[in-house]
């Protein structure tokens, strides 16, 4: 014994003058020497910590200590070194630091020697060492900070975090991870993936809703990463947060400028699609009304300025009285939407309403007009869009008879709009699966009797939705911006397949049907060119059919005749297509490059019966040569009508007469018999 107090025997002066924070414990762990650098770098006096028995060491600067830890400094009979330690100064701060301890005797007296090597204070030579430290500083300065032991209780967290959760060191000790978060079943299931993940040995990242030591609410990002102690035999966590509170306010504030009408308060079209869309999943059923006011911007020029608030306000204020407990958006201007369990009848009583209870500018009643739409979920649309197109035809359909009238479409209509839909998306695919293919017509000319020419026309037959006209596949094509790969595509295939044409011997014309819209792209001349090029086709084979709504609209966009010139001059023929449907202006006669008129088939369906059909076909047939233009008249079914033309002086024909679409093999092989 008196060896070993011999070794370990210290005197009063090296705790005094140490160049470290440094103290010494009595075996009770009561503060028998606290040195200066104590007092100036934790803020606590030795007359605080041995007086006033709330302010015991172990309760205010070892606080962050576990009972187990505690309990090894004051009982350990070997040195120890603690890294990493947070202590806990007088003015509820932390400061990292080493802690060494080792047992000794002062006067014979069984102690406790703890030196403190701040962090701060020390500089290690261990380029290793060091960069850990400055990570883990780096870290503690940018980020909130907490540590929890195996079983989830806090054992460290940095100023940072103290600040935003408006706990203190003290009293966040030995608070368990749960207790951070609120105390909803929304927030337990979050928190219990994130404690089952990070249990599991892997690291948790994301954004979470957690609530200080007053609840209020906040916002981090969190992640949450395990560390094994080999000390210990088990997982530690350490959770390292941003917090994101004011990105997720502002995110909110922009959801709801994003998600509300502000004039109204109702929710925008963005917001009843996807709450439209949750109804659908969860296949409850609804009426979806679309309702619109007429004639508008003539009721805002009529009446006053201040009407066109007034007017919205009012109307809403009726909506929401009347469809109580249903769900209601503004799609634009003058255009409402109630999402409603109601009956028709109810939901059509709403013009009575309105009627009853009419809105007032000054001492007028406004005479609004109402023409809505009711479409049902799932029986006649199953999905937004759907929904959207259905009631637009219907607002359609009532304006045209009317107005001020909410009616539903009949079930033919909507299976007529549901093909519609599925036909825009198969065509999508069968674009990109080449799926669509090309028949050709043969044109005669009447005075040789040989085939001269072929219109090219698209096909389609889908699995799905089966054969597809032209006459229904053109419009939705137009409509939903496909046209222009349809016309990719069949310029294409009728490229090649003229030159292919022409290496056997055949001089065929292909005729393409192209609309407006292909030829306001500034690139369609430059591409046709480029086509005939890579197919090897001669510009001279290929005709271009354009409508006379397609002239009308050319003739005022100088763009769309240049791209016309160039194609001309190249030896692309254009042919105006069903002459005598369009509009009566024949001022683009003189402005596009027309060099063949092709009477529309509904005027030669009807040759044999009319005189005043015949004297009109007469007519065309002399514009036409009066015009020096060829005449093509398609439709053409019989010998009978055949010889009327001739008789007219029409210069070829096309129709069943001479064949109706066929493959290119067996244009081949009419040519070859004709």
């Amino acid at each position: 014994m008196s060896r070993e107090k011999e070794i370990f025997k210290i005197d009063k002066e090296l705790v005094t003058f140490a160049p470290f924070p440094t103290f010494l414990l009595n075996r009770n762990g009561h503060v028998a020497i606290w040195n200066d650098l104590c007092v100036k770098y934790f803020g606590y006096s030795l007359n605080e910590l041995t007086t006033s028995k709330n302010t015991n060491i172990n309760t205010t600067l070892f606080s962050t200590f576990t009972e187990e830890s505690w309990n090894r400094i004051l009982l350990g009979k070997e040195p120890f070194r603690f890294e990493h330690i947070q202590l806990v100064t007088k003015n509820d701060s932390f400061v990292s630091a080493t802690l060494l301890t080792m047992p000794c005797f002062l006067d014979g007296v069984p102690s406790i020697l703890v030196t403190c090597l701040l962090d701060d204070l020390v500089i290690r030579m261990d380029d290793t060492s060091q960069e850990l430290i400055d990570l883990k500083n780096g870290l503690y300065s940018t980020f909130m900070v907490v540590t929890l032991d195996a079983e989830g209780f806090i054992t460290h967290s940095n100023q940072a975090f103290l600040k935003a959760s408006h706990w203190t060191p003290k009293r966040i000790l030995g608070k368990t991870f749960w207790q951070l978060f609120p105390e909803t079943v929304e927030s337990a299931e979050i928190v219990e993936t994130i404690w089952q993940t990070i249990n599991s040995g892997q690291i948790w990242e994301g954004d979470v809703e957690k609530v200080t030591k007053d609840g209020q609410s906040y916002w981090v990002h969190l992640t949450a990463i395990p560390t094994y102690s080999q000390s210990e035999q088990n997982y530690h966590y350490i959770l390292i947060e941003k917090d994101i509170t004011n990105e997720k306010k502002l995110k909110q504030q922009l959801e709801k400028i994003a998600y509300i009408d502000t004039e109204t308060g109702l929710m925008n079209v963005h917001r009843l699609e996807n709450i439209v869309s949750e109804m659908i999943e969860e296949g409850r059923h609804f009426s979806f009304v679309y309702l619109s006011i007429d004639k508008f911007y003539t009721l805002k020029e009529l009446h006053n300025d201040h009407l066109e608030n007034n007017l919205i306000i009012e109307f809403t204020k009726r909506m929401k009285i009347y469809f109580q407990d249903s769900d209601m958006a503004r799609i634009n201007e003058n255009d409402f939407v109630v999402i409603t369990p109601l009956g028709e009848w109810f939901i059509q009583g709403f013009l009575t309403y309105l009627k009853q209870n009419p809105i007032y500018i000054g001492n007028m009643a406004v005479p609004i007009s109402i023409s809505g739409g009711i479409t049902r979920s799932p029986q006649d649309q199953s999905n937004f869009s759907q929904l959207m197109n259905a009631s637009i035809a219907t607002i359609a359909n009532v304006r045209e008879a009317g107005g001020d009238s909410i009616l539903s479409l009949s079930n033919a209509t909507h299976k007529a709009l549901n093909r519609r839909s599925i036909i825009e998306k198969r065509l999508l695919l069968a674009l990109d699966q080449q799926h669509l293919k090309v028949l050709y017509q043969p044109q005669i000319d009447l005075q040789t009797g040989n085939i001269i020419a072929v219109e090219a026309l698209v096909r389609w037959e889908d699995d799905e939705v089966g054969v597809v006209s032209p006459d229904e596949l053109i419009p939705i094509a137009e409509e939903s911006g496909l046209i222009n790969n349809i016309g990719s595509f069949m310029i294409e295939e009728a490229c090649k397949q003229a030159a292919e044409w022409q290496k056997e011997g055949l001089n065929l014309k292909v005729s393409i049907n192209l609309s407006v819209r292909e030829f306001r792209d500034k690139n369609m001349a430059k591409s046709i060119l480029s086509i005939l090029a890579r197919t090897g086709c001669p510009a001279n084979l290929i005709q271009i059919e354009i409508t006379e709504k397609f002239a009308l609209e050319a003739e005022a966009e100088t763009s769309i005749i240049k791209q016309m010139r160039k194609l001309e001059n190249e030896g692309i023929v254009f042919v105006l297509d069903d002459f005598g449907t369009g509009y009566a202006s024949f001022r683009y006669m003189q402005l596009l490059p027309i060099e063949i008129l092709k009477i529309d088939q509904m005027f030669i369906s009807s040759l044999l019966q009319s005189e005043k059909t015949q004297r009109l076909i007469h007519g065309m047939v002399q514009f036409g040569k009066s015009m020096n233009l060829t005449v093509l008249a398609e439709g053409v079914e019989t010998k009978e009508q055949r010889q009327l033309l001739e008789q007219y002086g029409c210069d070829a024909i096309q129709g069943f007469l001479i064949s109706k679409p066929v493959s290119e093999l067996e244009i081949s092989s009419l040519v070859a018999t004709v």
